[in-house]
């Protein structure tokens, strides 16, 4: 059965955006340094991305305006928008949990838990997300969108690896 994994990057204080919603502040300690590339290895794995509208929109107007960087993948936008459909980015009215438990029972890779947190809470309150791939950016926001929100009930994870490049911190959980 395919996995639902949630695969990003979040502050010190466990922000994933600033309180203007800006990602600017993503990267590691050493500007001069690269990045490891982990994206290119997880990547493999998916065929599959889920986000809301507001990351959708980030990526377009901001972090990637000139190409769409989730080409090879079938991406699920969930807004309320009236907005069509392509072949490879289906704009969708559907509950988060709903459309993640549909992905998760038909064939196919796995399913990328991309953002933002209108996402994120729903699953996470539903236990559904079956694996964390969390990047710990050195930087304390302060303020902005939490990735983790309020918890009602507690969620047992199991640490799979750690791993840290440039003052990254890449930790890896799955469910219990």
């Amino acid at each position: 059965m395919r996995k639902i994994i949630l695969y990003i990057a979040m502050s010190l204080d466990g922000y994933i955006a600033d309180k203007n919603g800006s990602v600017d502040w993503l990267a590691g300690q050493d500007e001069e340094a690269e990045n490891e590339d982990t994206y290119s290895e997880f990547i493999k794995d998916i065929d599959t991305v889920v986000m809301g509208w507001n990351t959708y929109a980030q990526i377009r107007r901001e972090l990637s305006p000139e190409k769409w960087p989730y080409e090879n993948l079938t991406s699920y936008v969930i807004t309320h928008r009236n907005v069509d459909s392509s072949e490879k980015i289906k704009f969708v009215r559907e509950d988060p949990c709903e459309l993640a438990v549909h992905l998760k029972e038909t064939p196919g890779k796995d399913i990328w838990i991309c953002g933002g947190s209108g996402v994120i809470q729903p699953l996470l309150r539903r236990n559904l997300i079956d694996e964390y791939h969390i990047f710990v950016i050195p930087a304390i926001l302060g303020d902005g969108i939490s990735l983790f929100g309020k918890r009602e009930a507690e969620i047992q994870l199991r640490l799979k690896y750690t791993k840290a490049h440039n003052g990254i911190t890449e930790l890896v959980y799955i469910r219990r």
